[in-house]
């Protein structure tokens, strides 16, 4: 499995505004960008697809920006993957057609599905809040003492 460019922009933006969840504040595009070195234009993309999924809310104007539409710990890693990556989620046709059906039904069964059950699972076992926990004790274990 390999995720995109955009789907883990995605993920450190929705991370971003995790952080800034607790102070209610909005987060601009412009500061993601400059903070995570991502270019504009790609988060534009990124965030329309994450406001039309209903996982952030927008306030236009010049003291808008985003926030998360809910909680860091009812935000799962497959509810932001699910809609930017697209190929990630998308079922595939079989590979020997009409010919074979038999090793595609039993690819399936035995491969594909459950890969795809797993993914799933993994993917929706870790939230916002769960990636948050770790940063904090990543950046902790990091810190040096003189």
């Amino acid at each position: 499995m390999k995720i995109s460019a955009k789907g883990r922009y995605g993920m450190v933006a929705m991370t971003y505004l995790a952080q800034n969840y607790a102070s209610g504040s909005l987060v601009t595009i412009m500061t993601i960008s400059e903070k995570m070195r991502i270019s504009k234009i790609y988060l534009e993309q990124v965030f329309a697809l994450l406001k039309r999924s209903g996982l952030v809310d927008s306030i236009k104007g010049s003291q808008g920006g985003y926030r998360l539409a809910r909680p860091p710990k009812e935000i799962t890693a497959y509810d932001i993957l699910s809609v930017i990556e697209l190929t990630l989620m998308e079922t595939t046709d079989p590979a020997t057609g009409d010919k074979m059906p038999e090793i595609d039904s039993v690819l399936d069964a035995c491969i594909y599905r459950p890969i795809d059950e797993k993914l799933h699972e993994l993917l929706a076992s870790v939230s916002l809040e769960d990636i948050l926990v770790a940063a904090d004790k990543e950046s902790a274990s990091l810190m040096y003492y003189i």
